[in-house]
C-alpha cells in the first residue's frame, strides 16, 4: 500500500504545484485587465483553480506526505525537517494566493503585474529546495 500512497502523493504534488505556479501567472494578466468581461473570466478561472485543483491537492498532499513520513520513520531525519519547513512555506504561499484571489474577486487589487511576475518565482524556489532535500537527503 505504501507505494500506491507514494504514487498518489507525487500526483497531487504535481497538481498542487501546477496551481501554485499558474495562479500567480493568472494574477499577472488579471492585474492588467480592466473591469469587465475579461476580468470576470480571470475571476472564474482563479476561483475554479483554487476550488477544484489546489485546495483538494494540497489537502491530499499533506495527508499522504505525513502518512509516508510516519511509515518510513522520517520524522527524526534532518532533511525531512527542512522539507517540512519548505512545504509549510508552500502552504503559506497557497494561503496568500487565496487572499490575493479574494482581493481580485472584490476588485480590490492594488498591486501591479510586475509584483506578480516576481512573486510567481517563490513557489518555484521552494519546490526546488524540497525536491533537493527529498532526493539528495544532504543531512
Amino acid at each position: 500500500m505504501y507505494l500506491w500512497i507514494k504514487a498518489l502523493h507525487v500526483i497531487v504534488i504535481i497538481s498542487w504545484m501546477a496551481g501554485l505556479l499558474y495562479l500567480p501567472r493568472l494574477f499577472v494578466y488579471h492585474a492588467d485587465a480592466a473591469p469587465g468581461p475579461q476580468s470576470e473570466t480571470f475571476k472564474a478561472m482563479e476561483r475554479k483553480l483554487l476550488k477544484i485543483i489546489m485546495r483538494p491537492a494540497a489537502a491530499v498532499a499533506w495527508a499522504t506526505g505525513l502518512y509516508l513520513a510516519a511509515a518510513a520513520g522520517y520524522f527524526h531525519s534532518g532533511w525531512f525537517h527542512g522539507k517540512l519547513l519548505l512545504v509549510a512555506l508552500l502552504t503559506a504561499a497557497h494561503g496568500y494566493d487565496e487572499a490575493l484571489a479574494k482581493q481580485f474577486a472584490q476588485d480590490r487589487n492594488k498591486r501591479p503585474s510586475r509584483f506578480f511576475r516576481v512573486y510567481n518565482e517563490v513557489p518555484t524556489l521552494l519546490m526546488v529546495g524540497a525536491v533537493i532535500l527529498v532526493v539528495v537527503k544532504p543531512f
